[in-house]
């Protein structure tokens, strides 16, 4: 037998008074608060001022997470009994953002694992206060109201201000970002926000959401992004996997996720070959920028320490030996590995990437039956975000990064996805 999760505040609920204000509160906290994890805008401005973001320029930056901060230490106790029933019900994902903070004890750099942890934590917090106090329609309403913001505001900067606007080198748009490939990946997160507004049951939604997959497309394409590219391909398939999966019953059913797990089993076994074929395709380097040969490196390194890493982000501090042998062979910096299962690999090693799997299957399973339960609820756009965020690290890495705006999607809708899929009682 189901029942609701206890302690939880129903969303849709429009209370008045002095609740109507907490409310309105709650909708300009997470907004502003998700709008400061894109990191648009502020990185941009301080990198044209000074010509780079050196460590004092990054240092400015992290200021700016002291109002999500208050934020969250603002909005977030007033719900404490619904944050447990949350904290306990992704307890895998607990897991996973403790062995981060234990990871202090081995850790190559052990002050700024505590300092990036920390840090993860409370944006893990912050995705537990979306999850919470927001239904899946309206988190889509809030994500592509700020994340529409951004890339509308790329376009219009690629016209008014196309020194800052467009990347030095000449290879794309990189908009409000810092990087072409950091708008790419908003980009593809506005496609799927797009879509699901697209075709949503509200039409009063259907407007905003073309206007949405135009400035996404627009964004994709100029920015010559090939991770977004691929990612918003990945969306389309999704999309159709799901709504079809809300159409079947019984028999066909099984057939239907059967069949699913044979093409998704047929490219992680070749998704390296596939994914160099596809981009050749596309008219991008089959070694991916770079990527393969970095990977063959971090492969030797992941071997050193297997079992638990070198502790959470540490790996990639200039000076460390790891770090310096690899930059030496490509006589390049990579910031990580561009892959956010190595990264969790090097962060936490073995035992991590088990949580890790743990965690995202737990949530396709969720996803899948709230989605075949109750397809109206919007539950359709939290299962393509999983699934876009996990082809994005393939090529990229954001799993598990503190103050950013694709894990901490991606941990709200893990949040999300385990607060309200039925329970079995006690």
């Amino acid at each position: 037998m189901n029942r609701p999760a206890e302690g939880l505040t129903p969303a849709l609920t429009a209370p008045d008074g002095l609740r109507l204000g907490w409310r309105r509160l709650e909708w300009w906290g997470a907004s502003i608060a998700l709008f400061l994890q894109t990191g648009a805008v502020f990185p941009l401005l301080l990198m044209v001022q000074n010509g780079e973001l050196g460590d004092a320029e990054r240092a400015r930056l992290r200021l700016l997470q002291l109002p999500v901060i208050a934020i969250v230490g603002l909005l977030l106790p007033r719900h404490a009994t619904a944050l447990i029933v949350a904290l306990r019900r992704s307890l895998p994902l607990v897991l996973l953002i403790g062995l981060t903070v234990v990871s202090v004890l081995w850790s190559i750099e052990a002050p700024l694992t505590l300092r990036r942890a920390i840090s993860l934590v409370v944006t893990c917090l912050l995705a537990a206060l979306l999850a919470i106090r927001f239904s899946p329609r309206q988190l889509l309403l809030l994500t592509s109201g700020v994340i529409g913001a951004c890339l509308w505001l790329s376009l219009a900067a690629a016209v008014l201000a196309p020194g800052a606007a467009w990347s030095p080198d000449g290879e794309g748009l990189r908009g409000v970002y810092t990087h072409k490939n950091v708008l790419g990946w908003a980009a593809a997160i506005g496609f799927v926000c797009g879509l699901a507004l697209w075709r949503d049951a509200q039409r009063a939604l259907h407007r905003r959401g073309f206007c949405l997959t135009g400035a996404a497309l627009g964004c994709l394409i100029l920015s010559g992004s090939g991770t977004g590219v691929i990612c918003a391909a990945v969306a389309v398939v999704l999309f159709l996997f799901h709504a079809g999966l809300a159409r079947t019953r019984g028999l066909m059913r099984l057939v239907w996720l059967q069949s699913a797990a044979l093409l998704v089993g047929g490219v992680v076994l070749g998704g390296r070959s596939l994914l160099v074929h596809v981009l050749d395709a596309l008219g991008k380097d089959a070694t991916l920028t770079g990527r393969l040969p970095l990977w063959d490196l971090v492969d030797a390194r992941i071997a050193v320490k297997p079992w638990l890493g070198y502790g959470y982000q540490s790996f990639w501090t200039p000076g460390t030996f790891g770090n310096d042998l690899i930059a030496a062979a490509l006589q390049w910096n990579p910031p990580h590995a561009h892959n956010g299962f190595r990264d969790t690999l090097l962060s936490v090693g073995l035992l991590g990437l088990a949580l890790l799997i743990w965690v995202l299957l737990r949530a396709i399973r969720q996803g899948a039956a709230l989605q075949a339960r109750a397809p109206q609820d919007g539950w359709i756009w939290l299962n393509v975000l999983i699934g876009v965020m996990i082809a994005m690290n393939l090529t990229e890495s954001n799993l598990l990064a503190q103050n950013d705006v694709q894990w901490l999607l991606l941990a709200t809708a893990i949040v999300m996805l385990g607060l309200r899929a039925p329970q079995p009682a006690d």
